[in-house]
């Protein structure tokens, strides 16, 4: 699985990041961008799934 945020779409809320933190880090103006290559490891995959439900703009993706 891959994680995947739309930067046009991303708001900077952040909330994806307090669910994440493993697989996510913001910017310095609190804008999201996927660590590594955006490969979501199986053990992290719920993680991710609860990070990409977080998010109020739906600017992440998993696929």
């Amino acid at each position: 699985m891959r994680l995947v945020v739309d930067a046009d779409v991303c708001q900077g809320y952040g909330l994806c990041h307090d669910e994440a933190p493993e697989l996510i880090e913001l910017d310095d103006s609190g804008f999201a961008t996927v660590l590594g290559d955006g490969e979501v490891p199986e053990a992290l995959v719920v993680v991710a799934e609860k990070a990409t439900s977080m998010c109020p703009a739906r600017a992440l993706t998993l696929s």
